[in-house]
């Protein structure tokens, strides 16, 4: 099956950016980011209103992942070290996957939902997705448990109050450190240090999880394999209270990230390379 123009398009733009050493860049074509007005997001859900919508777009989500599990357009083979949630299940906790698909968000959250104890996994996005998406993908990025990123000040403090508050009462928040999706994209890549202020200002632990693929038989729309997805989760890191807010980060990024090649190198028999002439710094700011 031929892969669609635009889809040989991202494949050839992420080629170009692995050899160019930029990592963090998203290579489809979303519409330009318009700024967050952080006054109008209800990020804990304070309103009776926020906490209705929500509800029933997680329902109207869940039903649409499900749908794609039943039709075999997202797969999930296995499922490895729930032992690993299971051991800060009972507190709040910031949660790393690599981005490589629209779906893997729910990937992560179908993986840790029988251990969730009905709670919902939330979510920090980036500001053009919360802002700029229309349709049914819009929908579900301004009402699934999101908690959209900020190019403000205010919009800031708003998102740093509320993974305060929500890792207080114990809740999961999912984040993205590689700060870019790349699809189908196998390989670690670098990793941001300031995804980890998170945890470190809140003394929260962060639950690595890699995400690996497998060819399948089968195409999806755009002519590419669907890929069956191993969810690997990995033992908890935790703020070393001996180290100071910068060198926590800069350790939890960096112990992630091993994490995360052992994964990979363990999962694919093969020592993790880049085309990138010249060293890949894995934690930059």
């Amino acid at each position: 099956m031929k892969i669609s123009d635009e889809r040989a398009k991202v494949l050839r733009r992420i080629e170009e950016l692995e050899a160019a050493g930029v990592f963090d860049l998203d290579v489809e074509d979303d519409p330009p980011t318009v700024p967050l007005d952080a006054s109008r997001v209800d990020y804990t859900c304070k309103k009776l209103s926020t906490r209705m919508g929500t509800w029933i777009a997680n329902r109207v989500g869940k039903t649409f992942f499900e749908k794609k599990i039943r039709n075999g357009e997202l797969i999930i083979k296995e499922i490895r070290g729930i032992e690993n949630f299971k051991a800060i299940a009972d507190r709040g906790a910031l949660i790393t996957c690599n981005h490589f698909h629209p779906f893997d968000n729910y990937a992560v959250y179908k993986a840790i939902e029988p251990q969730m104890n009905g709670k919902m996994l939330y979510k920090i996005i980036r500001e053009g997705n919360y802002t700029s998406f229309g349709g049914f993908y819009g929908y579900l990025f301004r009402h699934c448990n999101t908690l959209p990123l900020s190019s403000s000040l205010s919009g800031i403090k708003a998102l740093l109050s509320a993974v305060r508050d929500l890792l207080a009462r114990d809740e999961k928040i999912l984040i993205y450190p590689e700060q870019s999706m790349w699809y189908n994209y196998k390989k670690p890549k670098p990793l941001k240090v300031g995804a980890f202020s998170f945890a470190v200002k809140n003394n929260a632990p962060v639950l690595p999880i890699f995400i690996t693929l497998e060819d399948t038989e089968n195409f999806d729309s755009d002519g590419c394999l669907i890929q069956a997805y191993t969810i690997h989760i990995l033992p908890p890191l935790f703020p070393d209270k001996s180290l100071n807010s910068r060198e926590n980060c800069r350790m939890l990024c960096r112990d992630n990230y091993r994490l995360w090649k052992e994964v990979y190198e363990d999962f694919y028999g093969k020592k993790l390379e880049y085309t990138t002439k010249g060293e890949v710094e894995i934690c930059s700011i």
